[in-house]
């Protein structure tokens, strides 16, 4: 798996104009899943993201979780980070996970986030999301299984 996290003041997934989904102060997630993936990629991801010590503390360094700060998770579906742009410049997305199963881990992951008292709002899987965001920092942190 492959996740990027971007630290935010607020974000906002829409579709066709609707919001879908929305967070204060917190995470917006780009998730990529790869066919290979496991739960034990999903239960990793989710222990190192919700204890992810990024958010300033009072004497303004990066001590605290989003746990800490009372946070929100936006999570939206990224296939597209498991682009391979070796060849050409057209990209490749053949390591990018079958839709099928890659939906099934996505909802999986969220549901683990869910259940360590984040809150997490999420996009539409598959589909074309519009995603607005306020980055705080700028702090962005990847995340790739392969190489934990």
């Amino acid at each position: 798996m492959r996740v990027v996290v971007q630290r935010v003041k607020q974000a906002v997934v829409a579709i066709d104009g609707q919001p879908t989904g929305q967070v204060g102060q917190g995470f917006v997630l780009l998730v990529g899943i790869s066919d290979h993936d496991t739960e034990d990629e999903i239960d990793y991801l989710v222990r190192k993201i919700t204890n992810l010590r990024v958010f300033s503390d009072e004497n303004d360094h990066m001590n605290l979780s989003l746990k800490d700060i009372n946070g929100g998770i936006l999570s939206i579906s990224q296939f597209t980070l498991y682009a391979n742009t070796k060849k050409g410049n057209r990209p490749s997305f053949t390591d990018a996970g079958a839709p099928d199963f890659a939906e099934k881990m996505y909802d999986l992951f969220n549901d683990r986030l869910l259940k360590t008292g984040v809150p997490v709002e999420t996009g539409t899987f598959g589909a074309d999301m519009q995603v607005t965001l306020t980055n705080d920092g700028p702090v962005t942190i990847i995340f790739d299984t392969d190489h934990k």
